[in-house]
């Protein structure tokens, strides 16, 4: 009964320094999707590394829908994933694995199952601690996944009609989307600064509109908020 929310994570490490890492003191997950999934009798392998029924410390300082502590409410599956480079003040993501999606969609849609976990409780670890992480980054294949019952998705439709003619990178009032962005769910405080309210912003954009992430309060970003809200209600 503990269970609410399912946390999707990638390492940035291979899988030996991953695997080390979240069985240490400091950190851990309740499974580890290795990069390209072994098989033992046609099946593919994962790693359960913390019981369903224990905590595990994947989410850190962390925050959604009103509650803090996502450790004691969540599941975390963490994917080996190499991460980002820099090139210069631009981020280089890497790509995920079909077989490696494949296996997450199975395992997640069992926990979502067992737990009753809502699409909107379904959430990358940016969404929950935006200043400090952008995992599993802009190529993950939340639409994909969530055509398959796995996280939230908004209505074409209704993004359309809050868009309602404008140009999607219109801009449009930061104050009134970050408002938008609390009520659906994410960490906003009046004491925020201009830089963290940007990565709040990044972090919705980089989970529902990967292809554009620049943190810009835009109409855009704005309809898919209202789009989502409307479909899924207030956190």
């Amino acid at each position: 009964p503990r269970v609410k929310v399912l946390v999707i994570h990638y390492t940035a490490d291979d899988f030996a320094g991953s695997l080390s890492t979240l069985t240490d003191q400091n950190v851990s997950s309740h499974y580890l999707i290795p990069d390209t999934p072994p098989t033992s009798g046609g099946k593919p392998v994962i790693w359960q590394l913390v019981p369903e029924s224990e905590l595990a410390w994947h989410a850190g300082v962390s925050f959604w829908r009103g509650a803090t502590r996502i450790n004691d409410t969540s599941i975390g599956i963490e994917l080996e994933k190499k991460g980002f480079t820099r090139q210069g003040r631009v981020k280089q993501f890497y790509p995920f694995n079909a077989p490696q999606i494949s296996v997450l969609e199975k395992l997640a849609k069992v926990s979502i199952a067992r737990y009753q976990i809502q699409p909107q409780n379904v959430v990358a670890h940016a969404d929950i601690a935006p200043q400090r992480k952008v995992d599993p980054g802009p190529l993950f294949p939340w639409q994909q996944l969530a055509q398959q019952g796995v996280g939230a998705w908004p209505d074409a439709n209704r993004v359309a009609f809050y868009l309602n003619g404008r140009g999607p990178y219109q801009p449009v009032d930061k104050r009134g989307l970050l408002d938008l962005l609390s009520r659906y769910g994410y960490h906003v405080t009046s004491e925020m600064s201009s830089e963290q309210q940007k990565r709040v912003i990044q972090a919705f954009q980089i989970h529902f509109r990967p292809k554009e992430y620049s943190g810009l309060p835009d109409a855009q970003t704005e309809s898919i908020a209202q789009a989502l809200l409307e479909k899924y209600g207030q956190g």
